[in-house]
């Protein structure tokens, strides 16, 4: 990447050279003109509901928390009716909230606990474990030069959590098989066979102890 210098009288100016240039140079000539960079930037929405999440970070993972837990109560009845049969009108609603809070892409994956509640999906190059090399000296995005850098948000949002150090955890690749179905669902039903593991664990140990 080339840096701009600052330009003495009569010497000629050097562009930085970024994605977003070496994509517009590459595209061919017509009178067609694509809006944007990529496809994330084109389907996002305003960016201050997103940016306003990443200041509450705090205030957000409290909420998941709680929310979380209200879900994990409510697994005997997801289980009832069959986790199949209720995602529909659960993402359908999840698509929503997330999408109007987060700009959420609907990974399937949610990780918003562990980046700021800044959505790592809404990258360009849908990076999972922090920045490229190109991000701008202002924050913003390589590809997108108008857009804050996800990853720089993410690192803001997440010192003010409680549990900062989760964006150190490393990210698996995304599963594209779990696109646009229900993290909430999913995340549930892990947490509540862990529980029935735990529960079991113990009443195992409790029986060994009380033979012996």
């Amino acid at each position: 990447m080339s840096e701009t210098v600052p330009a003495k009288e009569g010497q000629r100016v050097v562009q930085p050279v970024t994605q977003a240039t070496l994509v517009k140079k590459a595209a061919p000539k017509s009178d067609y003109k694509p809006a944007d960079v990529s496809p994330q930037r084109r389907v996002q929405r305003s960016f201050a509901v997103r940016l306003w999440s990443v200041r509450h970070s705090r205030l957000l993972e409290w909420f998941y928390a709680k929310f979380a837990d209200m879900f994990l109560l409510l697994h005997p009845l997801w289980k009832g009716i069959g986790y199949g049969r209720v995602e529909g009108p659960i993402k359908f609603v999840e698509k929503r909230v997330k999408g109007f809070m987060f700009d959420c892409r609907m990974c399937g994956q949610c990780i918003l606990s562990s980046t700021g509640m800044s959505c790592p999906m809404n990258c360009p190059k849908q990076l999972r474990n922090g920045p490229c090399g190109g991000v701008r000296a202002n924050g913003n995005c390589e590809v997108e030069p108008d857009m804050p850098c996800v990853w720089v948000k993410a690192w803001e949002g997440s010192q003010n959590m409680v549990h900062s150090d989760r964006i150190l955890t490393v990210q698996k690749p995304v599963d594209q098989s779990l696109r646009e179905t229900s993290a909430w669902l999913r995340v549930t039903a892990q947490a509540a066979t862990a529980r029935e593991a735990a529960a079991a664990a113990k009443n195992g140990a409790a029986n060994t102890g009380a033979s012996a």
